[in-house]
């Protein structure tokens, strides 16, 4: 089961224009879930010429039992978002966190 949690799922209706690559070992155990992949995906919606690019990051955590895609940040981000949102993301156990809230959504859809 694959699951885009947005409100306007057709936002990420595209590839994205960057991916970060957080885990990719796929052997990571959550609960009764193998994980096997975690990124952070920019997609790039407008520009502003005062303010730069609009972007929208957000996580794909994939499973054995299915993924997950949920908005994780959007706005105005200046330059290089994606990395500063992984750079962040990883030296603050926040990968923890947004694999745990991917398994929740996937869990209560599996349901």
């Amino acid at each position: 089961m694959d699951i885009i949690d947005l409100h306007d799922p057709q936002r990420v209706n595209r590839s994205p224009d960057a991916v970060e690559i957080l885990l990719s070992s796929g052997n990571f155990m959550q609960d009764e879930f193998k994980i096997s992949k975690v990124e952070l995906r920019l997609y790039l919606e407008k520009t502003d010429e005062k303010l730069g690019d609009y972007s929208l990051i957000t996580s794909f955590v994939k499973t054995d039992k299915g993924s997950v895609e949920m908005m994780y940040d959007e706005g105005f981000r200046g330059k290089d978002p994606l990395k500063r949102a992984s750079t962040f993301l990883t030296s603050n156990l926040g990968i923890s966190g947004l694999i745990l809230r991917s398994v929740i959504s996937l869990r209560g859809k599996l349901e």
